[in-house]
């Protein structure tokens, strides 16, 4: 059976670049585009689970929801889809955020059609972690001199009043206690509860939580 594909890339011309190099093999079926992680979460969730992606073909810089958020907000919710990043970028800070939130390999939008029909073959296949040779240098230099200092580089788009009501939930607080601690009203607090959700792709306290706690968030 083809490989069942998705490009998240804002611009157009890059996403033709993308199936032009796949077109030809019968092994890849790209089924999904979007243009951004937002369109693409939002596009994900109305598809079966068989019909679902295994391989996402990820941008990181993207207006409204960027490749690295994207990452991993979906591996948490579809921790069977594999993602492999394609971008321009190969700075230490974006490759380590990209490995932390859960990307399975990392190559450079020029990197050849040969190389991206292997990679996706090999991360499929083999569970390989595929990265152009610029990037595993960079790999290697980053596990020789030590890895970046953990950042909040995954941004959760949350207001200030949402981050804590967030840490309350951490915590453990039901709505009632946090509108306790921050003198609103247990309304109120389903009110934030719910666009922490919207916000974040989640449908439970207990995603929220472990996607807060995966990217450091608190």
């Amino acid at each position: 059976m083809p490989v069942k594909i998705a490009i998240v890339d804002d611009k157009l011309i890059v996403r033709k670049a993308i199936k032009d190099k796949l077109r030809a093999s019968a092994e890849m079926n790209i089924i999904l585009e979007a243009c951004n992680g937002e369109v693409f979460l939002e596009s994900i969730k109305e598809l079966g689970e068989e019909d679902l992606p295994e391989i996402v073909l990820m941008d990181i810089e993207m207006p409204e929801m960027d490749g690295i958020q994207t990452i991993a907000v979906a591996s948490m919710l579809f921790p069977k889809m594999k993602f492999i990043v394609l971008t321009v970028f190969d700075n230490n800070e974006k490759i380590f955020e990209a490995i932390k939130a859960g990307a399975n390999g990392y190559l450079l939008k020029d990197d050849d059609a040969v190389n991206l029909h292997d990679a996706i073959l090999h991360v499929m296949n083999y569970d390989a972690v595929p990265m152009s040779p610029a990037i595993a240098r960079k790999t290697l230099g980053l596990l020789k001199t030590g890895l970046p200092e953990a950042s909040n580089s995954v941004s959760s788009g949350l207001s200030t009043r949402e981050y804590g009501v967030l840490q309350h939930l951490v915590e453990g607080l039901e709505y009632k206690q946090i509108a306790e601690k921050l003198f609103i009203s247990p309304a109120t607090v389903r009110t934030h509860i719910s666009n922490i959700y919207q916000k974040l792709h989640v449908t439970s306290k207990a995603q929220a939580i472990k996607l807060a706690y995966k990217n450091s968030w608190l």
